[in-house]
């Protein structure tokens, strides 16, 4: 062991200032019988000052979970409660993952390396723990994809196979095992604060807001008691609005939007049975046991939006209901603001101000009723009149003719580019954009299967780099 300890690292164990109960509890990781490191985020590993790391160091932090230098002692297990399928779930807390530790980025964001797939806690019931390494695997895709679209997402910072074999109803088995650790901003869920309210702790319920208020709020510091409480929330409900605008420019679908996971900056994580949309379709849904559609592609927007009522309620020991209420209420104004955002800069464009949600509205009813192809489309008029030849000589130009597109092509070419001189990345000389559609995961899984083949999953990284190169988006930015 070197561990050597940059100036860059900024270790900051800020969850230990609460004392376990009724906010978390101390864990050991498992035991795994092999270490071998299948993806390590190089590029954020150097953001947090941990880019410096031996292969053997970054294995025995991120698959033995020893102890980061100055960091958590020992791993914490969150406790939290949840809405799943608007179900209330008492039962429920880091069943298979911890807190291991926490530091500052460059931006002074207090960061959390989680873990998935780490082991037995209090809250595992009837699991073993554990994760498979073909959902790590997905997480992994997931993330890169959503960062490089411009999302505000976790980071997947390392997987580890582990060498164990699982048993699992919805995967062929037994299946190989992993580790992964997430980087993520913010481990405080809603059902941390639904559990506290389950337990009708009103004094655990304000220590955590100002836990909130002090490392992702601080512009909120000088606010006090009640109006801090729902001043706190109303910044919650217009950076979840962000999220789910963001979801959308992109073509996501979460596919599990349950209270427990959401978390209080607005980061998208924790990817279970995802999926990018081939074209717009209201109606498609991530998860086979979705069945009925509660949280389609079209209708996360209302699942957030009742997931935020879950918090507000839960708030409601500290504020007032009327404080609280006006609060949720501005989720529609900063939905529209968001999504005009998300829009415009995915498609590389500057906003012109009035109409500019309308075009979005136009221009998704218009992707909906020709079924054309999302990424597609987003590649084909990134940045508007400057791609106009490209689009041209688009597959889909035949869709480019139609009268029905004529109104969004004239707002498409009327609007200004945004940092046009991207066009010159050779992303955009390529002949079609970069998806992450599910039979093409399935193809980067089965080599990895079968013959233990990573080439394909390493290409797609690499071409994912490409794309996020490209458009340049700043998905880790966060204005508290």
């Amino acid at each position: 062991m070197t561990d050597p300890i940059p100036a860059a690292y900024r270790p900051d164990p800020a969850f230990e200032t609460f004392e376990g109960a009724p906010f978390y509890d101390v864990v050991q990781a498992a035991a795994f019988s092999d270490h071998i490191v299948r993806f390590r985020n190089q590029r954020w590993a150097e953001q947090v000052g941990l880019g410096g790391m031996s292969h053997d160091d970054w294995i025995a932090h991120y698959g033995r979970f020893e102890p980061l230098p100055g960091n958590l002692k020992t791993p914490l297990a969150i406790r939290y409660h949840g809405h799943q399928f608007r179900t209330y779930n008492p039962d429920i807390g880091d069943g298979r993952g911890f807190l291991f530790a926490q530091l500052r980025d460059g931006d002074g964001r207090l960061l959390d390396l989680g873990t998935k797939g780490s082991g037995q806690t209090p809250y595992s019931r009837f699991g073993d723990g554990r994760l498979t390494l073909k959902g790590g695997v997905r997480e992994v895709l997931a993330t890169e994809m959503l960062e490089a679209l411009g999302v505000y997402t976790s980071k997947s910072f390392s997987l580890i196979e582990t060498g164990e074999k699982l048993y699992r109803e919805d995967e062929p088995s037994p299946a190989r095992s992993s580790v992964l650790v997430r980087l993520s901003h913010s481990h405080i869920r809603f059902g941390a604060f639904q559990r506290l309210a389950y337990e009708k702790d009103a004094e655990a319920i304000a220590a955590l807001v100002d836990y909130c208020v002090e490392h992702f709020y601080p512009s909120l510091l000088h606010e006090m008691g009640e109006e801090r409480v729902a001043a706190f929330f109303r910044r919650v409900v217009q950076h979840t609005a962000q999220l789910v605008a963001q979801w959308m420019s992109a073509g996501f679908v979460h596919g599990v939007l349950n209270t427990d996971n959401m978390n209080v900056t607005g980061e998208s994580f924790d990817y279970g049975p995802w999926r990018f949309a081939p074209v717009a379709d209201p109606s498609f849904t991530a998860a086979y046991f979705d069945q009925t559609g509660l949280y389609a592609f079209g209708r996360q927007a209302e699942a957030v939006a009742w997931n935020l009522a879950q918090l507000g309620g839960a708030l409601s020991l500290l504020a007032p209901a009327d404080a609280l209420n006006e609060a949720l209420q501005s989720f529609s104004d900063a939905y529209e603001e968001a999504m005009a955002e998300a829009f415009f800069a995915r498609l590389g464009l500057k906003r012109s101000g009035e109409g500019d949600f309308a075009f979005v509205a136009d221009f998704l009813r218009w992707m909906t009723e020709t079924g054309a192809p999302y990424e597609r489309v987003f590649f084909d008029w990134f940045c508007g009149s400057a791609s106009a030849e490209r689009a041209a000589q688009s597959p889909a130009a035949e869709l480019y003719d139609q009268e029905k597109f004529k109104s969004i092509r004239n707002a498409l070419t009327s609007a200004t580019p945004e940092s046009p001189e991207r066009l010159d990345h050779d992303y955009f000389r390529g002949a079609k954009p970069c998806t992450m559609l599910i039979d093409e995961v399935e193809k980067i899984w089965a080599p990895i299967a079968e013959n233990d083949d990573w080439a394909p999953f390493e290409a797609k990284i690499e071409e994912i780099s490409r794309m996020r190169e490209a458009f340049g988006f700043e998905a880790n930015r966060f204005i508290p």
